[in-house]
């Protein structure tokens, strides 16, 4: 998993529109990554519901937010609409960016192990370093965590 001053890998990926977007299209922003198993999950639904109602105040502080999972483009296109998510879905469905930025682990449920993506958050500074890593996310407790970091890191 990326740490914080690593360079944060490229990708090449498809938002929830269609449209093709690289890590350069971030450069002199800072932007949240945060990182989910599946589209309209109770856990995942949960964490983007609250990153949209705080999603003005999080841009007020400078951040942007874009999620990443291996659902399709069409997945994601309903899962924006649903919920009426105003920010970036990505999808990695050869989990390229999954990979690069190390959140593709060994999970355990129930004594079985698979792999899976780790609910996990990123901020990325303007000049594409990571500044902060949450390799565990709380999904009801992630917006307050993100608040606290950028709050102490302005």
């Amino acid at each position: 998993m990326l740490q914080v001053g690593d360079k944060a890998p490229d990708f090449n990926l498809e938002d929830q529109d269609g449209t093709a977007r690289t890590l350069t299209d971030y450069n002199g922003k800072r932007t949240l990554f945060y990182f989910y198993p599946k589209d309209n999950t109770p856990g995942c639904t949960a964490e983007a519901c609250s990153l949209r109602d705080n999603l003005e105040d999080l841009r007020a502080d400078g951040l942007e937010v874009v999620g990443v999972s291996a659902d399709s483009v069409k997945s994601h296109q309903g899962f924006a609409q649903k919920h009426s998510l105003p920010f970036t879905l990505l999808s990695d469905p050869e989990k390229a960016m999954i990979q690069a930025w190390g959140v593709w682990v060994e999970k355990s449920m129930y004594g079985r192990k698979y792999m899976g993506i780790a609910r996990a958050s990123f901020i990325v500074g303007p000049d594409l370093t990571v500044e902060a890593v949450w390799p565990k996310v709380s999904p009801l407790k992630h917006v307050a965590e993100v608040r606290k970091w950028l709050a102490e890191h302005k």
